[in-house]
């Protein structure tokens, strides 16, 4: 419709019409401001402390690892053979029957057979820090008793 035909058509509305569509247009225009431009940001207002307090949270996790990482990098060079040595001792001192190891090259695939959740997660990061062991490949499953089993190939420094 062209301009001139909306003009007549409104002029030839009854004053109380003319009142009524000015209202509803008026209705119709404060829903699409609240939907498009007040709702959202009212929304986004509300949840901006629970996403603050969530972002401070990944913010420390993500400095702690940081600083660990720097930890790590400012230890001394370690020889293959002392991440061995290492690595072995941590399978004794967490791990115990629940592992089994094999040794090829620089790579190491350790099989877990019911090895205690927590036990693994020490020995885990044990073997991290300690022997700079790098986990590059891992089939573990968790078993019906809490423990896991499967295998976990760690990649050594290399000699």
């Amino acid at each position: 419709m062209k301009a001139q035909e909306l003009r007549a058509r409104w002029n030839a509305l009854a004053p109380r019409e003319q009142r009524l569509v000015a209202i509803a247009a008026a209705l119709v225009a404060l829903a699409l401001l609240w939907w498009v431009a007040l709702g959202p940001a009212l929304a986004t207002l509300r949840g901006a402390d629970a996403q603050h307090r969530t972002l401070d949270t990944q913010l420390l996790q993500m400095r702690r690892l940081q600083a660990q990482a720097k930890a790590m990098q400012a230890q001394p060079r370690q020889g293959h053979e002392e991440a061995m040595r290492q690595l072995e001792q941590a399978i004794r001192q967490q791990l115990g029957t629940a592992a089994r190891y094999t040794i090829a090259g620089d790579r190491v695939t350790v099989t877990l057979a019911n090895a205690p959740a927590q036990a693994f997660a020490q020995w885990l990061a044990q073997v991290r820090s300690n022997a700079r062991a790098l986990p590059g490949e891992a089939k573990l499953v968790r078993n019906a008793s809490g423990g896991w089993d499967g295998t976990l190939v760690l990649a050594l420094p290399p000699r």
